[in-house]
């Protein structure tokens, strides 16, 4: 696939199962995540990545216990358990801005890590979901990945393969967004 049908064409799936990237398949979508444009080189993010089973379970344990401490209901727990077990391995990106430089360019940096990293993963035919809402926010979620007071949490990432055909791509009318001048 050239990278022009991979920007065309990439969607997001949700139901993910094995095979996950291997060591080597990992090592690239993360090279290829820290190729982003980064004001600098400051590399304002980092990285967590959830593959072992033990992982896996304290990810989703913790999705759980968010659920619970800030007292979301049943329907979040639902979600929480869905999530938990939507893929079998989890990138977690996190913004970390450096001072002294604006810190929405940093974080737009971390979001352009986040979609290199999805790229990246498509481009040696895996397949994934960029999640954030309320997980993202989780005092819990934060705590594990050892978040300090300026770090976000910006994308959980599946991945995996997935087990249902993706969506058909966008047919885009970039006409209804776009200004000519």
């Amino acid at each position: 696939m050239n990278a022009l049908e991979l920007l065309t064409t990439r969607r997001s799936t949700k139901t993910l199962g094995l095979p996950v990237p291997d060591e080597l398949q990992l090592h690239t979508i993360l090279q290829a995540a820290s190729q982003v444009p980064d004001h600098g080189r400051l590399t304002p993010w980092r990285f967590v990545v959830i593959q072992s089973e033990a992982g896996m379970s304290r990810f989703r344990q913790i999705l759980l216990d968010t659920v619970t401490e800030l007292n979301m209901g049943d329907e979040a727990r639902a979600k929480a358990e869905k999530v938990g077990k939507m893929a079998p391995m989890v990138l977690a990106v996190i913004a970390s801005p450096k001072t002294g430089k604006p810190e929405w360019e940093q974080h737009l940096s971390a979001g352009c890590a986040a979609y290199a990293a999805q790229l990246a993963a498509n481009a040696q035919g895996f397949d994934n979901v960029w999640l954030s809402g309320l997980w993202v926010n989780s005092p819990l979620l934060k705590a594990a990945f050892d978040c300090n007071e300026k770090e976000k949490i910006i994308a959980l990432i599946m991945l995996g393969t997935a087990t249902r055909s993706p969506a058909e791509p966008k047919n885009t009318d970039v006409q209804a967004f776009t200004q000519f001048w």
